[in-house]
């Protein structure tokens, strides 16, 4: 029986021993998304703007949700919603399409050569693809109605980090969980589209009671949400100290989800 290795440098190491793989692989999944559409990969464009657009309307014309510094426009407000937004989608996009991830490629579990734990990592950088794109969005409409972005804007890949290894880890166990349990997946659509309100995408963690201020806490994208938000928008650096556990945390949890799938890949085959 062939043994796969858990040790917590494998999963960057193994990352970078098929980086050739990972990035033809990316680079797949992106173009392949939008194969036959007459505008193509315009779309990753297009639909963060509709995304924006619609948000906005809803929740600052209709809902007139706030934070608590007042704004003088609606246009400030979406950019403070699409800062969260964006990064809110990196993880949803991931694990909304981990669940199927095993399933809809049996033929790579046949291959005992083929390294099936890099294809969690090619659905995250999907994500991340698409996540950039949002993010060239934002700055540039930050751009032309202020100006130059906060100088803590450089402190963003060190805030966007922690998020990344987190959905790395949350998209091993779920790609495993897939082949086991085909429910998954109707249950994580379900998760998610409530974890967007559950997270402080449309509302700053400030605004809800003390109470319920220690169950948000709890989320693992809210830090992620506000220190993206307090770096691009706000001015504020992050508290090193709380980005650090973080940061650990998130490491902890990508392990254990990288280690969940090494020892579970062994019924892959089994099951499909």
């Amino acid at each position: 029986m062939q043994h796969f290795r858990i040790h917590p440098a494998e999963m960057a190491w193994s990352i970078w021993r098929n980086r050739s793989l990972v990035s033809a692989s990316i680079k797949r999944e992106i173009f392949g998304r939008y194969r036959g559409s007459i505008l193509g990969i315009l779309w990753s464009f297009f639909n963060p703007l509709l995304m924006l657009a619609i948000y906005t309307f809803v929740f600052g014309t209709i809902l007139k949700a706030r934070w608590s510094i007042e704004m003088g426009s609606n246009m400030e407000f979406a950019l403070v919603l699409f800062a969260g937004l964006i990064t809110f989608n990196l993880f949803a996009e991931s694990i909304n399409r981990a669940t199927g991830l095993i399933v809809a490629n049996p033929n790579y579990v046949k291959r005992v050569v083929f390294p099936l734990e890099i294809l969690p990592f090619v659905m995250v950088g999907s994500a991340l693809f698409h996540y950039l794109i949002g993010l060239g969005i934002w700055l540039f409409t930050y751009v032309y109605f202020h100006g130059a972005p906060p100088a803590t804007a450089l402190y963003f890949p060190l805030v966007l980090l922690p998020l990344l290894i987190f959905t790395l880890g949350a998209s091993w166990i779920l790609a495993s969980l897939g082949v086991f349990l085909r429910d998954v997946s109707q249950f994580i659509g379900i998760a998610t589209s409530a974890l967007m309100f559950l997270s402080p995408v449309f509302y700053p963690a400030s605004a809800l009671p003390e109470g319920y201020r220690l169950l948000l806490s709890l989320n693992p994208l809210t830090p992620a949400i506000e220190y993206s938000r307090d770096a691009l928008y706000w001015g504020k650096p992050p508290d090193i100290t709380s980005l650090g556990v973080y940061l650990a945390a998130a490491s902890v949890f990508a392990w254990f989800g990288f280690v969940w799938f090494q020892k579970t890949r062994k019924g892959f085959a089994d099951v499909l």
